[in-house]
């Protein structure tokens, strides 16, 4: 065990990918999801890639350099969490390894990290190319809604560390509701939700749209998601909210100052209502989504409801937030809040049905924030991947060689440690 370098732990998201080394508590690195590359002429409506090996095949760029590579064309290789393009992921991890980790990876563990209801498939292409490629000596894949579960830890005390619980997983692209019993993830009661913090940007954008004049149009994006991560929060009550601001409105308005990046010139936006409409659409999608109304705190009775009935009342106690999009100040409070009173109201009516002889048990509802939430995924990674345990469950090169890609379709799962 001694003399060996730190694992190398990778979560590539949708719109965010963080790399580090194992045991550090943040990522070094935090890089768009994104990758630069060139193309050749359109064909009809279809751009066709360079298919030639050699010098252009180098010629990419990854994360924010890719937004200010001029003459090349931006691509996201990850969509909902899931790989699309395997080319180009191969590309993206290249530059991963070597130019930001500046690693070696013949001298590192790796630990990656996947969604929930990954195919197998995919798992088997990851292998290949990081033991193919990369010639990497062992690989781990590990679910993110475990990572996230084992990052609430951090902040409890021992007895309370288990591999039970509901994990609530909001990024840039999509909103995972993912139950976890004993550090398997319960597949068939997972539900998606398609808000995240694109969605709030985007609903920020068309509602300063609609009021201010002076935001330079191929601005109003990075200024919309500049004055969420700046000025947003979750209100207890939105009528009261909104009557708030009436009153004192010099109290709750903030101002956000920018500069024109084509004439230079300073401007200035009024933020009003936006602080607490933007991230209110995760409990009134309605407001941006009329195809889709379900709050989130209904979302996650469901999800726990549809689990096996032993498994309930651990998951109502251990709700884990993991995600920059559960970052809003007051966002676990809130969910909490709506969840209890989903969870009571359903008593009342049992207990009505029942009568006074079957009185229940009142079901306790705990929803953990912690200060490690934004990189969760990343963190329950980096403590796992600098255990001892961490070099026993991997699959190495030897395995893999022997019995081919396969052997990553099942991965076992850490005991309870720490």
């Amino acid at each position: 065990m001694l003399g060996r370098l730190p694992p190398c732990v990778i979560d590539v998201g949708t719109g965010y990918t963080k790399l580090g080394f194992a045991p550090n508590k943040e990522p070094q690195m935090i890089i768009p999801s994104a990758i630069a590359i060139k193309e050749s002429a359109k064909v009809g409506d279809q751009t066709v890639r360079r298919l030639t090996k050699g010098v252009e095949d180098l010629d990419f760029y990854i994360g924010d350099e890719a937004f200010d590579a001029k003459g090349y064309s931006v691509k996201y290789p990850v969509r909902h969490g899931l790989i699309e393009d395997w080319d180009l992921m191969e590309r993206f991890l290249e530059h991963c390894i070597f130019k930001y980790l500046r690693a070696e990876p013949e001298d590192h563990h790796f630990l990656l990290t996947e969604p929930p209801l990954n195919t197998p498939e995919n798992r088997e292409y990851t292998a290949e190319i990081m033991f193919e490629t990369f010639n990497i000596p062992g690989l781990y894949i590990a679910v993110q809604a475990v990572l996230a579960l084992s990052a609430s830890w951090k902040s409890r005390p021992l007895h309370e560390r288990i591999l039970t619980g509901l994990v609530v997983d909001s990024g840039d692209g999509v909103t995972h509701i993912i139950p976890v019993a004993e550090g398997y993830v319960i597949g068939s009661c997972i539900k998606h939700i398609p808000i995240a913090g694109r969605n709030i940007t985007y609903f920020i954008q068309s509602l300063l749209r609609e009021r201010e004049i002076g935001i330079p149009p191929e601005q109003s994006l990075e200024t919309a998601k500049a004055i969420k991560e700046r000025y947003s929060y979750i209100c207890p009550d939105i009528a009261k909210e909104f009557a708030k601001y009436d009153s004192e409105p010099s109290k709750w308005l903030r101002k956000y100052d920018g500069i024109n990046s084509v004439t230079k010139q300073p401007f200035s936006v009024d933020v009003g209502y936006e602080r607490f409409l933007g991230p209110e659409i995760f409990f009134h999608p309605e407001f941006s989504n009329p195809d889709f109304t379900t709050p989130i705190s209904e979302m996650v009775d469901t999800v726990i409801q549809n689990c096996p009935i032993d498994v309930r009342r651990p998951l109502y106690d251990n709700i884990v937030l993991s995600g920059g999009s559960t970052m809003f100040k007051d966002f676990g409070r809130r969910l909490q809040r709506d969840i209890k009173r989903v969870v009571d109201a359903r008593l009342k009516r049992s207990e009505k049905i029942a009568g006074d002889n079957l009185k229940p048990k009142p079901i306790d509802v705990q929803v953990y924030t912690h200060n490690m939430q934004r990189y969760a995924v990343w963190f329950g990674g980096s403590m796992l991947a600098s255990s001892p345990e961490f070099y026993t469950v991997c699959h190495s090169k030897k395995d893999y060689e022997e019995y081919g890609p396969s052997i990553c379709r099942h991965n076992p799962v850490f005991g309870t440690m720490m």
